[in-house]
């Protein structure tokens, strides 16, 4: 069993593997009290103010405590992260970077603006970790990117991929969590779709083109996706649509 957990870690991405490991390691130690969550919330004041600017990073990585919820979304971040990682950004591991950096930036500037906007302020300035969000955009990225598999829900109902956002927020409503968590998420998923995927296409320019300083911070990759461009958008096969 742990050769087996041993194997399944190391056949990890690494961008998926270094996401899960600080994550995991950030919840426990706040758990076991080594690490105290009131020095990784967000508190723009404080990295303004003060210069705590790791809050802008550790936010990402606390999940709360050990919980139920934490193993939902420690499975949603090691799947969903590790697909789009392995097929969509395969042989791109700069430009999975640059959508994980782009979604922090988002959902980072989201909260800090939607602060200061009366009604909702208050809504806003209780959302301290957005790790959950960032996790809810890269399903949500996912769904865009492979609309036609078929899934199920616990084994009640199937849909197609496309939806799985959506049943995953009707969810979060059923069992009374917050549904800002996932709608930011989607809201962060989505401006990167149109602006990776769609716009590219109505106008032939791509803004989310990944630096090349960042490119720098990675080793090359030789591996050739050979995937017509548009493939994603296309139904697959009969053979290949069930994936439960």
């Amino acid at each position: 069993m742990a050769q087996a957990v041993e194997e399944w870690y190391k056949q990890m991405p690494i961008i998926t593997r270094s996401y899960l490991t600080a994550a995991i390691i950030t919840t426990i130690g706040c758990s076991l009290e080594i690490i105290s969550p009131y020095h990784l919330y967000l508190n723009p004041r404080l990295v303004v103010r003060q210069y705590e600017f790791w809050r802008l990073i550790t936010n990402f990585l606390y999940f709360r405590k050990m919980d139920l919820d934490f193993l939902f979304h420690m499975f949603f971040l090691a799947r969903y992260c590790k697909l789009l990682e392995e097929n969509s950004f395969r042989g791109r591991t700069t430009d999975f970077f640059y959508m994980l950096l782009f979604g922090a930036t988002v959902l980072t500037g989201i909260v800090l603006v939607g602060g200061m906007i009366p009604y909702v302020s208050e809504s806003f300035a209780k959302i301290f970790f957005l790790s959950n969000s960032l996790t809810f955009m890269m399903v949500y990225v996912w769904s865009k990117q492979n609309p036609f598999i078929h899934m199920s829900f616990l084994g009640l109902f199937t849909f197609t991929a496309a939806y799985l956002p959506w049943v995953l927020l009707g969810f979060s409503v059923l069992v009374g969590t917050s549904a800002w968590v996932d709608l930011l998420g989607m809201i962060a998923g989505h401006a990167y779709y149109f602006l990776e995927d769609v716009y590219p296409r109505m106008t032939g320019r791509r803004p989310l083109k990944t630096p090349s300083f960042i490119k720098s911070l990675f080793a090359d990759e030789n591996v050739v996706d050979a995937r017509p461009a548009n493939v994603r958008f296309a139904p697959p096969p009969v053979d290949e649509v069930h994936q439960d």
